[in-house]
């Protein structure tokens, strides 16, 4: 069995494969193996590979099935004790790979971890998506050390420390291959975005835990695939929040939670059609027909998933705390907010 399957999923991504797989195979470690995984592309990244990366094995999907399905389908014919989900538009950095898998190694409850996310653009500054570990409010709303909406932080060193957190990026997510399978994967209907933290969440819910490890280090390009701004990302992640809400959150809480969500969600529409995007605007109501349309199969799954307390989720409304009360930064935030 491989130690350690770094999967890049590919869709029309060649010049990021270009651009970011160097980088991979300088700093790979003998015990581990570069694989693309591809969605079914229509340019010219199989020719690319063939020609200028002849050892790199190809895991051809026969779809564009997104993010979860994509990963899903590879990963069904990997056979490694660890896989590393890597976006192709990531840089990677020296001994990036060792400092989480000797981490793994000693920690058996440890299903995921992600290495601290920079900024391609602006290499002194955390990265959107992931940066310093993931965290989700009491509403289900997701954010990181080190970027709370689009506040980003400088990194000073302030999120140097190996932390437990809710959720592991996507982005750059390291997980152990037999509890990847065990917990059945990503879900695909998230098709991308969030998929991320529905899994961590539903490993939560089975006693496992998340962690962030700042030793290894990667930079980000980010918005590779959907922009931000785009309504087709707006509709996803409104749509994709409320899936891994009702799937993961425990029966009591369940009701309060979506009836604050409810309120929440108007609130942004608004603001979307007072800023002039009605486009976006219209995506946060497409996104709540589908997730009604989709009830009957989500309680499905629901009845077949674990529900239970977990640590790590602030226990305010971080809309709340940010715009209302102006806390910009992680480290603003009371510690004793988060569940234990």
């Amino acid at each position: 069995m491989l130690k350690v399957a770094v999967v890049i999923l590919n869709w029309n991504g060649r010049k990021f494969l270009e651009e970011f797989l160097p980088s991979v195979v300088q700093y790979l470690p003998e015990y581990a193996q570069i694989i693309v995984a591809d969605n079914d592309s229509s340019d010219d990244s199989l020719d690319f590979l063939n020609k200028n990366y002849p050892k790199i094995r190809i895991v051809q999907n026969k779809e564009n099935g997104g993010y979860a399905k994509g990963y899903n389908d590879a990963l069904q014919n990997i056979n490694a004790q660890y896989y590393v989900l890597l976006n192709s538009d990531i840089e990677v950095t020296r001994d990036w790979i060792e400092p989480i898998i000797n981490f793994m190694d000693k920690n058996p409850k440890v299903a995921a971890c992600q290495p601290k996310i920079l900024s391609f653009h602006q290499k002194t500054h955390f990265e959107y998506a992931g940066a310093g570990g993931g965290f989700i409010d009491k509403y289900g709303y997701p954010f990181c050390r080190g970027r709370i909406f689009q506040e980003i932080e400088e990194d000073k060193g302030q999120y140097n420390d190996v932390k437990e957190v809710f959720w592991a990026s996507g982005a750059c997510m390291f997980v152990k291959a037999n509890i990847y399978h065990e917990l059945q994967g990503l879900d695909a209907d998230f098709f991308a975005h969030m998929e991320e933290i529905d899994f961590c969440w539903r490993a939560k819910n089975n006693d496992y835990q998340i962690y962030y490890h700042p030793k290894s280090v990667v930079y980000h390009v980010g918005g590779g695939t959907l922009p931000k701004g785009n309504p087709r990302k707006t509709y996803l992640n409104f749509r994709n929040n409320f899936f891994l809400l009702y799937k993961n959150v425990e029966s009591k809480n369940l009701f309060f939670v979506f009836v604050w969500r409810l309120l929440l969600d108007g609130v942004a529409g608004v603001k979307f059609l007072i800023d002039g995007s009605l486009q976006d605007a219209l995506a946060v109501v497409k996104a709540h027909f589908h997730f009604y349309a989709a009830l009957s199969s989500l309680k499905n799954k629901r009845r077949l998933l674990k529900q239970k307390p977990v640590g790590q989720v602030y226990q305010r409304n971080i809309v709340y705390e940010h715009f209302i009360k102006k806390l910009k930064n992680f480290s603003s935030l009371n510690d004793k907010r988060f569940s234990k």
